[in-house]
């Protein structure tokens, strides 16, 4: 055995040894000091620091029995007193002076007399006050003395008393049976006011100067953190009388405007004179594997669309290598909405804008975030809306400002960066529109390879390829029931009634109706009505069926031949616009599964057109916009969104009697007579001082990098 050897065993019989010497001299002790002590070994509650104790439930119950009887005056409870009753308005504990404490903690003086501060408000005497009283000793008091003028100075008015929650109540109560139903219209149309739908909170302090109980109340609406969602209305009450009955409204405001009262904004509002914020209204959410999409779409109040929702991305690529020439990507299959991209403030929306959040639960058992994956800004477009100079006879300028709101997402599938965007403008009119950028796909380059696109890079080949898009269009115009109706021009040769010899040549507006689906289903690079609209069974005030006209924007390359043997799974991207009959079982234009057997589609949409009736139906319009991409040199590093935007418009087509952003706030008129300096006349005079008030933005964050799954 080596001396290595005995040492080790030598260690272990000395460590052996000490732990049989613990257990012997630790057996029987008594508990460890970190162990609870029984109930009978606890401190008693005799301690000195109880002088500081707040109130128990016990002692304020007798302090508030001890008021009742003996101060003569009839106290109401006060979760419902009224501003001209008396009542208890706070009991807390009286923290004896410093003096008696010390004399007490340090020399063995006294104990203080516990005691209570009651607060009371006094409404129904004939000067009606607030005042304060000490009361003791507790737990039995037997005396109470007010301490008003000794800690004041003097009485305190009524009028600086706390509002009481019964008050605020109260004043939610005027609120609901006076005020609001003075403008019965404005509450319904604009603000959507069901008796509970909104929530208010109160400004302070309430006036300006002593005696003042005018308080502003800003209205929200009535949703989980209410305090970030203003409706713009806000109402100053004067409550300072204690009749209820006397209370008033003494100013009104409105996203900018003050009026006298809710009767002059009603007459306001009625007339057309107001500028109203919500003139539209969506409810908006993102699948996961066909992205945004839009429900119950409303202008001033009325539905016209009742969906509106991206449908399928199709990618069509050719190449001389294998992997690009049999590409055809069908991006619903991936998922556009599983990989819709958290959002750069900044760069991909405006700084300012409103961020959401995204949920969705793919290929896990857990739901997963993508952060600040929706954005929704309003954005001033850089041109007017409309405008005229007028410098014959009269002049004046005209023009409103070009201002919309946009919902936005971007869904990165692979190389591809979609950006999708619907668009809501001031005349009624929605666009739906789709930019590209990323990185287009490539292939060696070799052979032949450049037939099928061009040299980007040292053995690069920019492939050709086309990017299609569907949408699902539910327009409900003036009801769900509408039939599709074309217009358009043609020239007719007639002879000048004034000078028959003489021949004119003339355009007259064609009309149409198309019966029926196959008449409905246009293909891809056929001639198409340049109008083309849902039209209502309603008419406008000219006598016209109110409408809202198609209108795309697409540059669309050639469509895969019919007699492809996957075609079929792809067929509504033979047409640019079909109409046909709302279906239940016909929600979607293709289907998830058509990627992996598009030889045996699992949804077909050329069966949906089967010739059915189409006049005064509930309809849908299925929109296909798309661009050929050749890659070129400038697509690296990446494609710019430049020239890449596609989508398509849904206008008013005589649906109002007028066009219904004359009413906007943001409209400019002036005369060569006015000046044209002043706020009042014309509010952009005002914009140097408005934008010298920085915003306060928030700080930049960027959660794009969490939870990210990969293919």
């Amino acid at each position: 055995m080596n001396v290595k050897t005995v040492l080790i065993l030598l260690v272990l019989a000395l460590a052996t040894i000490f732990a049989l010497v613990c257990v012997l001299l630790t057996r029987g002790r008594a508990p460890s000091p970190c162990q609870h002590q029984p109930p009978e070994q606890q401190d008693t509650g005799d301690s000195q620091s109880l002088i500081f104790a707040d109130l128990s439930p016990e002692e304020m119950v007798q302090v508030v029995r001890y008021l009742q009887g003996h101060l003569g005056v009839q106290l109401v409870d006060a979760s419902r007193a009224k501003p001209s009753e008396s009542c208890i308005a706070s009991v807390d504990v009286q923290i004896p002076t410093k003096a008696e404490v010390l004399r007490f903690l340090d020399e063995g003086g006294a104990r203080p007399a516990r005691e209570a501060l009651a607060v009371l408000y006094f409404g129904n005497q004939p000067d009606p006050n607030v005042t304060e009283y000490v009361v003791g000793p507790l737990p039995t008091p037997t005396y109470h003395r007010d301490v008003t003028v000794q800690k004041y100075g003097g009485k305190v008015p009524y009028h600086r008393r706390p509002t009481l929650a019964a008050e605020y109540k109260q004043i939610g109560g005027f609120l609901k049976s006076q005020v609001f139903p003075a403008a019965p219209s404005f509450m319904l149309q604009v603000m959507e006011y069901d008796g509970a739908s909104l929530a208010a909170l109160s400004a302070a302090p309430r006036g300006f100067q002593s005696g003042d109980r005018i308080t502003w109340f800003v209205l929200f609406q009535n949703v989980s953190g209410f305090f970030v969602h203003p409706v713009g209305l806000e109402v100053l009450v004067d409550h300072s009388s204690l009749d209820i009955s006397q209370w008033a409204v003494s100013r009104v405001f409105y996203n900018g405007q003050y009026y006298r009262d809710m009767a002059q904004l009603e007459s306001a509002y009625v007339q057309g004179r107001i500028r109203v914020e919500k003139a539209w209204s969506f409810a908006f959410g993102m699948s996961g594997s066909r992205g945004l999409r839009l429900f119950d779409i409303r202008h001033k109040g009325e539905r016209v669309a009742y969906e509106i929702s991206v449908q399928e991305a199709l990618s069509v690529y050719g190449s001389n290598c294998p992997g690009g020439m049999s590409t055809r990507y069908m991006d619903g299959s991936f998922g556009i909405g599983r990989y819709t991209s958290p959002l750069v403030r900044g760069v991909d929306c405006p700084y300012s804008a409103t961020y959401l959040d995204v949920h969705y639960l793919a290929h896990s058992q857990l739901p997963r975030v993508s952060k600040n994956a929706l954005c929704i800004f309003e954005q001033n477009l850089g041109s007017p809306l409309r405008r005229h100079y007028s410098n014959l006879q009269s002049l004046y300028y005209g023009g409103l400002v070009n201002s919309a709101l946009v919902v936005r997402s971007i869904a990165t599938v692979g190389n591809y960066d979609y950006v999708w965007d619907f668009i809501f403008y001031q005349n009624g009119a929605i666009e739906g529109k789709v930019q590209a950028t990323g990185y287009p796909s490539s292939s060696f380059l070799h052979g032949d390879g450049l037939r099928y696109g061009n040299r980007v890079w040292e053995h690069t080949l920019g492939t050709v390829h086309t990017h299609s898009v569907n949408y699902k269009v539910d327009l409900d115009v003036g009801g769900v029931k509408n039939s599709l109706v074309a217009h358009d021009m043609a020239f007719e040769m007639t002879r000048a009634p004034w000078s028959m010899e003489q021949q004119i040549e003339r355009p007259r507006l064609t009309k149409k109706v198309l019966d029926t689906e196959d008449q409905a289903a246009f293909r891809l690079q056929s001639k198409m009505p340049r109008y083309i609209y849902f039209a209502a069974n309603s008419k406008n005030k000219w006598g016209h069926q109110r409408g809202y006209r198609i209108q795309i924007t697409s540059f669309a390359g050639d469509h895969v031949p019919e007699a492809s043997s996957m075609e079929k799974a792809i067929s509504w991207a033979r047409y640019q616009l079909a109409v046909t009959r709302r279906k239940e079982k016909e929600p979607t234009s293709t289907s998830i599964y058509n990627q992996n057997d598009p030889w045996t589609p699992t949804v077909a949409f050329a069966d949906f057109i089967n010739n059915e009736t189409i006049t005064n139906e509930d309809l849908v319009a299925w929109i296909t916009t798309g661009f050929l991409h050749i890659p070129h040199s400038e697509d690296i590093p990446n494609t710019v969104t430049v020239g890449n935007s596609v989508g398509f418009l849904l206008r008013p087509y005589n649906y109002y009697d007028l066009d219904p952003s004359i009413y906007s706030h943001d409209g400019v008129f002036f005369t060569s007579e006015q000046d044209f300096t002043s706020c009042e006349i014309n509010p952009v005079a005002c914009l140097p001082k408005t934008a010298s008030c920085l915003p306060n933005f928030p700080p930049f964050t960027y959660d794009g990098f969490q939870n990210t799954s990969r293919l």
